[in-house]
């Protein structure tokens, strides 16, 4: 029988690791083979390759029209980003190919769209999906179908000074239970960055001001909300990917959090290019009052795909620096920028010697001799230098006479 004589049939794609399935992203290339394998004799009329890539969101409403009549309402839509084809075998003029019994390699190769693709994703009333299909066409038989999918990652960089700037906000709120006030309570929080990815911790900056009569409960959340469109409504599915809780707040009370880490479980990136569906994070800061509703403050985050790089640690550095001092949650600038650090700071005290015993002078230094001398090189030679407004650059000689400015 014709269908004894296939013995397998079965899709390879390329890979540089063994063991681990291929991930592409636009513009590269998908490679791999066909495998057929033969117990005997077998005549094709043609083998053909399909490639496509979609995403689909789908879901149901029930729908009242009146107190005896219901309906269910269907909503669908679909974006295409791929759609290639490719014929590996295909007989001329009409005649079969007769294919010997044995092992039969077939290898495909197409190149992805360049412009962005969507990142593969599976949610409860949508997908992004990749796949490749090929049909195997015999006189006289049905024809065999297999098909097997691919993952598609869309890199995002958070190494831009979009996701890179640091987000901030404060959010209060009068805690009241019917027509009884109990007092305010406020929020004021800050994250280093806007970008992150998978793995990594956020160290969260706030404080929690309770101006009530109650105790209050400090917590933070990871979010992820999946929104789906079709046909101008909306479906959305929210979840808690990461929780963090603080120490109770009592009445009349100010907690400060000097950092506290919240770590990022591995999930996936951000998906905000697709019309029909999009994953979004946000960092949730609230406060839970008992007897009335929780106050929550939130910041955007964005799941990155590429790490920061080294370079850009700086920049995280500079800006964690900044990140204890409560006065900038509250967006305040100071009157008066702070110094560069001192010297003393940055060298050791066994260099700062070297330095001293080095450029050490051969004159009577007794009189000087009597305070460390590094005290003076720390003052004099590696202070910064005053703010423009503080000391004259030219100062007037105590010895030169005053001149009347009526003469």
């Amino acid at each position: 029988m014709i269908f004894g004589k296939l013995k397998k049939f079965d899709i390879v794609f390329d890979s540089p690791e063994i063991d681990s399935p291929p991930v592409f992203s636009s513009g590269d290339v998908v490679s791999g083979k066909v495998v057929l394998d033969l117990a005997g004799e077998c005549k094709v009329e043609s083998l053909k390759l399909h490639a496509e890539g979609f995403a689909k969101v789908y879901w149901t409403e029930s729908r009242s029209a009146g107190s005896s009549t219901a309906y269910t309402q269907n909503y669908s839509d679909e974006v295409e980003y791929l759609n290639r084809r490719e014929v590996l075998l295909q007989a001329d003029n009409a005649e079969l190919i007769l294919l010997p019994a044995g092992r039969h390699e077939f290898p495909f190769s197409f190149q992805l769209p360049d412009e962005t693709l969507v990142t593969s994703f599976e949610g409860k009333h949508g997908s992004v999906r990749y796949w490749v299909k090929v049909k195997l066409h015999r006189p006289w038989a049905t024809v065999r179908k297999i098909k097997k999918e691919f993952t598609v990652i869309e890199p995002i960089d958070i190494n831009t000074p979009a996701l890179l700037a640091p987000q901030a906000g404060s959010k209060d709120k009068m805690a009241r239970v019917w027509y009884h006030n109990f007092g305010q309570v406020s929020i004021t929080a800050k994250i280093d960055r806007k970008g992150y990815t998978p793995g990594e911790v956020i160290p969260v900056f706030a404080e929690f001001d309770n101006a009530t009569s109650r105790s209050v409960v400090p917590k933070a959340y990871i979010t992820q909300t999946q929104t789906f469109l079709a046909r101008g409504t909306m479906k959305q599915k929210q979840a808690v990917v990461a929780t963090l809780s603080g120490d109770v707040v009592g009445a009349q009370r100010r907690e400060t959090w000097h950092g506290r880490a919240i770590k990022i479980p591995p999930v996936g990136p951000s998906i905000l290019q697709c019309r029909i569906i999009k994953v979004e994070y946000m960092l949730r800061v609230c406060v839970d009052v008992p007897g009335t509703s929780k106050l929550c403050l939130e910041l955007p985050l964005v799941m990155g795909t590429i790490p920061l790089h080294p370079f850009g640690s700086r920049t995280s550095s500079v800006s964690s620096q900044y990140s204890v001092n409560l006065e900038w949650l509250r967006m305040a600038i100071p009157e008066q920028p702070e110094p560069p650090p001192d010297y003393s700071s940055v060298v050791t005290d066994e260099e700062a010697e070297q330095n001293t015993m080095a450029h050490r002078p051969e004159e009577d230094l007794s009189g000087i001799m009597e305070h460390p001398l590094r005290a003076f090189v720390q003052e004099f030679r590696f202070r910064p230098p005053p703010v423009y407004c503080e000391v004259d650059p030219n100062p007037q000689p105590l010895n030169m006479r005053r001149r009347c400015m009526t003469c």
